[in-house]
């Protein structure tokens, strides 16, 4: 059933760790595997609207995601194998349209690869509600997120353990040495994000023969759910001789009645340098939103301090910042940024699976950079996606995603561009 390559050799690798478990404690480990083949199409199109390089990016292209998870083994500590095959395919890209900032596919210069592939595999450990996790990684959480917005996901290889052994409690503790872009095969060190040895709008700087790599980021955190509405976090995490960070995040959701309801999602952040960079910044994000029945109208702000702009990990991470949006992340140095959004999800009116989003992010009060030091730099972006899951009949479960944006700035014509991303998406379940 599985015709890849990439397909083929993930089977294989679970199939020898499978087999690599006593006879008398592989009931469980198989009788709970999941296995998943996602199909991927996504068509990327970027209008460059000034400036004398490069006017447009657009690619197409087809990625497979197989996920293999396995159960764990009988005992008090149980051992398991995940797995993760990755094949991204050229359908169409070059001419002149080809480009790093699409990140759909790896190439040089003008010309994409026709292909690429990776594999990754995760031996696991579990005892009681604890799980240890070690090789490839794809984190989620407030101080590290790795980016899966474009055809095949960004990975991290490190650890992870998360322990959930107290009602409420989650421990979080990980690390990770080497980062693997959304658009490459190739394991990279990890960079700190927007660091730059000339003037930028983050003003993020390495001291004087410092590299921007490091091999060692870690972190630790803690979530605890006070109540069924209240939930709080705190991160600590470190990228050596780079950054360190402290990390809060506190969430409330009030119940007004029914399909009525006010959520409150606070943020804040200090980073400080660790030996090699200036950094040194607070970030303060909030977003209120209203919810009534179907519609969601959301309010957001979101302010930098301090003598750099937001620091987080290079290599498609997301920030966890609340106007961190489709193309920018407005956490230039001592800038201020407002967000309006609506949603709305059409199952109210009896059409489930479709859904509707739209937003408005304006920033400003950040130095502008080269001839035009000195004065106040300024940035907009406009969202939409529009999504629909089909419920019934043959196409069951395929999803299709249509996301629009527009960005505008005065201090980089090279970021001023209107963005289309077409995703459908569909997954065949295997086990």
């Amino acid at each position: 059933m599985l015709k890849t390559p990439i397909a083929r050799g993930v089977a294989l690798a679970t199939l020898g760790a499978t087999l690599a478990i006593p006879t008398m404690a592989q009931a469980a480990f198989i009788e709970d595997t999941k296995a998943g083949l996602e199909l991927r199409n996504f068509y990327f199109n970027r209008d460059y609207r000034e400036g004398s390089g490069q006017s447009k990016q657009e690619e197409w292209a087809q990625g497979f995601l197989l996920r293999v998870e396995s159960g764990y083994t009988e005992g008090t500590v149980g051992f398991g194998v995940d797995a993760l095959g990755l094949l991204g395919v050229k359908l169409d890209s070059g001419g002149g349209r080809y480009g790093d900032g699409s990140q759909l596919l790896p190439g040089d210069g003008d010309t994409a690869a026709d292909d690429f592939s990776e594999l990754g595999l995760t031996a696991k450990a579990k005892m009681s509600e604890t799980v240890l996790k070690v090789g490839t990684m794809q984190f989620k959480n407030v101080a590290v997120a790795n980016s899966d917005s474009r055809l095949l996901p960004a990975l991290m290889q490190g650890a992870n353990l998360v322990s959930k052994e107290i009602d409420g409690l989650t421990l979080d503790v990980g690390y990770a040495n080497r980062n693997n872009l959304r658009a490459s095969s190739d394991n990279q060190v990890l960079s700190l994000n927007g660091a730059s040895a000339g003037a930028n709008t983050r003003n993020i700087r390495l001291t004087s023969g410092a590299a921007n790599e490091s091999d060692d980021f870690r972190f630790a955190g803690a979530t605890y759910q006070f109540n069924k509405n209240l939930t709080g976090s705190y991160y600590y995490s470190q990228l050596e001789d780079l950054y360190k960070q402290n990390a809060f995040n506190l969430i409330h959701v009030l119940p007004i009645s029914e399909g009525q309801s006010l959520k409150t999602d606070l943020r804040y952040a200090r980073s400080k340098d660790d030996g090699s960079s200036n950094v040194d910044n607070k970030s303060f994000g909030a977003m209120v939103t209203y919810s009534l029945s179907g519609h969601s109208f959301g309010l957001g702000y979101q302010k930098m301090s301090g003598d750099t702009g937001f620091a987080y990990l290079g290599g498609n991470v997301d920030p966890y910042l609340v106007n961190f949006i489709q193309v920018n992340d407005f956490a230039n140095a001592d800038e201020k940024s407002w967000q309006a959004r609506y949603d709305y999800n059409f199952a109210a009116v009896g059409i489930p699976g479709l859904t509707f989003m739209t937003r408005y992010v304006t920033g400003d009060n950040f130095d502008r950079i080269g001839a035009d030091a000195g004065t106040e730099g300024k940035e907009w972006e406009r969202n939409t996606d529009i999504a629909y899951t089909f419920q019934t009949g043959a196409l069951k479960n395929l999803n299709v995603k249509w996301r629009n944006a527009t960005s505008r700035n005065n201090y980089s014509r090279g970021t001023n561009i209107d963005e289309n991303r077409l995703i459908v998406s569909y997954t065949i379940p295997l086990m």
